[in-house]
């Protein structure tokens, strides 16, 4: 790749870079040690019929961008299609062609039958963390709805929110720093778990201050804040 060093009013060097763009996740990437994950997922395959088998670490990557940008498997099907920065943290190239949204479906399923999904994200997020020096205040607990990419898949369920339209999928419950945003727990469960219940899967270890809305209400959540020395600081309905 060629460089083009330029000078600007203050007479400091600029360099531009041509060809491929750069992106912050270019350089996240880097930070991570991926070895002992493509290990770990030495075996899992999780190809339909007729479809191509995706290596199991590039499927790790995108539920990993899936959960740090809280998109869908739809929409995360869609990113890998056209956004550059995606496709690259996940190692396909530009005409390579990407995971349908069932790809990750399969994945995530085969990850939480092998008691993977927690282990394996609890270790990227022990090796960002190490990398990072940052003193923690607090920590953000909330939960992002995700679809099952077909209505027969029976560990998924039906939840409804409100004015909302009913959801048939899952729950990824979260728990991210709340300075950085940096996620560190994530657990995920079927869409009729409710959020207090399943919360306290989702708190890292020493959480600090524990910020949440109404829906973790209830002493079920405050107690597993409590049991990590952390402090509850619940929102109450309508503020």
């Amino acid at each position: 790749m060629c460089h083009v060093a330029a000078a600007n009013r203050t007479g400091e060097l600029r360099v531009r870079r041509r060809g491929r763009r750069h992106s912050s996740l270019d350089d996240l990437s880097k930070l991570i040690y991926w070895a002992p994950v493509d290990q770990a997922l030495v075996g899992i395959s999780c190809a339909a019929k007729g479809e191509p088998a995706w290596p199991p670490l590039a499927l790790f990557k995108a539920l990993l961008l899936a959960v740090w940008y809280d998109v869908s498997d739809v929409k995360l099907a869609e990113a890998l299609d056209d956004r550059t920065s995606f496709r690259r943290f996940c190692g396909f190239s530009g005409a390579e062609p990407t995971p349908e949204r069932t790809a990750f479906v399969r994945f995530r399923r085969a990850l939480t039958t092998r008691g993977l999904d927690q282990v394996l994200f609890g270790d990227v997020t022990v090796q960002l963390t190490a990398k990072t020096i940052r003193v923690k205040t607090g920590t953000l607990v909330d939960t992002t709805i995700i679809a099952s990419a077909s209505k027969g898949d029976e560990e998924a369920r039906w939840v409804k929110h409100k004015r909302e339209p009913a959801v048939h999928g899952f729950k990824a419950h979260v728990g991210a720093d709340a300075d950085t945003t940096l996620v560190e727990e994530i657990a995920v469960t079927s869409a009729n778990v409710h959020d207090r219940k399943a919360g306290g899967d989702a708190l890292p270890d020493d959480p600090g201050q524990v910020f949440a809305d109404s829906a973790y209400r209830g002493e079920t959540f405050r107690a597993a804040v409590r049991a990590t020395g952390g402090t509850p600081c619940i929102v109450a309905t309508h503020m």
